[in-house]
């Protein structure tokens, strides 16, 4: 009955010789562009509550906790389902893996519109959450596949940077939808799904599932490439005979590359959601409108675009040191950080959002590749799990439930104290992870050398 979601096998077509390149490219394009539209439904989907949450705590009468609870239950089902899905992804076919996904996240969405029963938005939100967290593992499956090392940063940043344009959209969606129907959350619910589903549909169309199930060589072959994975081993298999668990153990437990990254990306999102989900509560206390703090989760999302695109360049350049470029934008994000929770000056913190997005966004997106190219390409997904689990389970619920817990006791300060704590954390792991990427790009190096001589 399921069949359809399994992984194909090779394709008994083969394209001719002389199409590879074209064909090649052509897919290529078209895997980027549905995978990022495919991830901006997602997140249009995703950040309507977030969005919304004021307005939500004025109409249901729920307090700062129980908001932060609501959120940090998404983080924690998130989290969860996501290392499930995950290894499910890496058996599954991801082309129709990633739109399921997003046709029943926009379903349990829009069963949000009928409710004002908190323990049923729980509910609601825990499976939203599962139905979430098929989205990426089989996006950075789909990249990993079509794309080699030496081109990968860049397309993967592209990808990654949809997220920040759909959370933009969102509040464009958010805007539209409450001016057409008078501010109904309902119907701002609903038009989210609708916007969704049909982008979703429309990507279908376009998007292709592996090299190998499209009768054209592995990329490694297309590209000329080799690739090691943070084990110090040759990436040359898409996919295994291997169980989902013996790749488990194997490639993600045994591996302290994996462990070293997951922490860092487990810090990175402590900051990412510690700002960003708090954006329309804590910035009324500065003396901005909610209204226009609303507007700030969306400019601080758009305005990471082109930075974070920037930067999986530049870490194609530095051919694929990724960590390092991660060093860099940690400099910037405590300046900016600094800037955030101690000025009391409205225009320099406006400002300081447009730099801080990117600041976060870039090494968020990084470490997610890092550690896809930590495995080989037979465990994306179930790193992706992996990484989420530490990103949403730790991270999000550390950033939504715990300051929210400590806000209502303590006051906005305890939200900095927690997030210069993650910073210190990064720090460490991340001067760590550039030693590492320096000694697999020797590595990589001394093995091209021998394969060409």
């Amino acid at each position: 009955m399921l069949k359809w979601l399994l992984a194909s096998t090779n394709s008994n077509v083969k394209v001719p010789v002389e199409e590879i390149d074209s064909t090649f490219r052509r897919k290529q394009l078209g895997v980027l562009v549905a995978t990022s539209f495919s991830y901006i439904a997602y997140y249009i989907i995703r950040l309507v509550f977030t969005t919304e949450q004021h307005s939500i705590m004025k109409e249901y009468g729920f307090s700062i906790s129980q908001v932060g609870l609501i959120l940090s239950t998404f983080g924690i089902g998130y989290g969860i389902s996501k290392l499930f899905m995950g290894a499910l992804s890496d058996k599954a076919n991801t082309k129709y893996f990633l739109v399921l996904g997003l046709y029943l996240s926009a379903f349990f969405n829009a069963g949000l519109a009928f409710t004002h029963n908190f323990y049923v938005i729980i509910a609601l939100m825990l499976l939203m959450a599962s139905a979430q967290s098929m989205g990426a593992p089989a996006c950075q499956r789909e990249i990993s596949l079509w794309f080699s090392k030496k081109k990968r940063g860049t397309a993967y940043a592209i990808w990654s940077s949809a997220h920040n344009a759909g959370a933009f959209l969102c509040v464009m969606t958010v805007e539209l939808a409450a001016f057409l129907f008078s501010n109904s959350i309902a119907a701002i619910f609903l038009t989210a799904s609708v916007v969704s589903v049909t982008i979703a549909t429309l990507m279908l169309v376009i998007n292709s599932e592996s090299p190998i199930a499209e009768g054209l060589p592995p990329v490694s072959k297309y590209d000329d490439t080799v690739e090691v994975t943070g084990e110090g081993q040759i990436d040359n298999n898409d996919n295994t005979d291997l169980s989902i668990m013996q790749v488990f153990i194997k490639h993600i437990v045994l591996n302290k590359i994996v462990w070293a990254v997951a922490v860092t990306s487990m810090a990175i999102y402590i900051i990412r959601y510690g700002i960003m989900s708090w954006i329309p509560s804590y910035l009324p206390t500065k003396g901005f409108t909610p209204s226009f703090s609303k507007w700030l989760v969306g400019i601080f999302e758009i305005a990471a675009v082109p930075g974070v695109i920037i930067m999986g360049i530049l870490s194609d350049k530095l051919k694929g040191q990724r960590a390092l470029v991660c060093l860099w934008c940690l400099f910037g994000l405590t300046a900016s950080l600094l800037i955030y929770f101690f000025s009391t000056n409205q225009t320099l913190i406006t400002i300081d959002l447009f730099f801080m997005g990117t600041l976060i966004y870039a090494p968020a997106t990084l470490i997610g590749l890092m550690i896809n190219e930590a495995v080989p390409k037979f465990a994306v997904g179930v790193s992706t799990g992996f990484i989420g689990f530490f990103q949403y389970v730790l991270g999000e619920v550390g950033a939504t439930a715990l300051i929210g817990i400590l806000v209502d006791k303590f006051g906005w300060q305890a939200n900095s104290s927690v997030i210069f704590i993650a910073l210190g954390l990064i720090f460490i792991l991340t001067i760590y992870l550039v030693l590492n990427d320096r000694k697999i790009l020797k590595r990589e190096s001394k093995l091209s050398q021998n394969i060409k001589s």
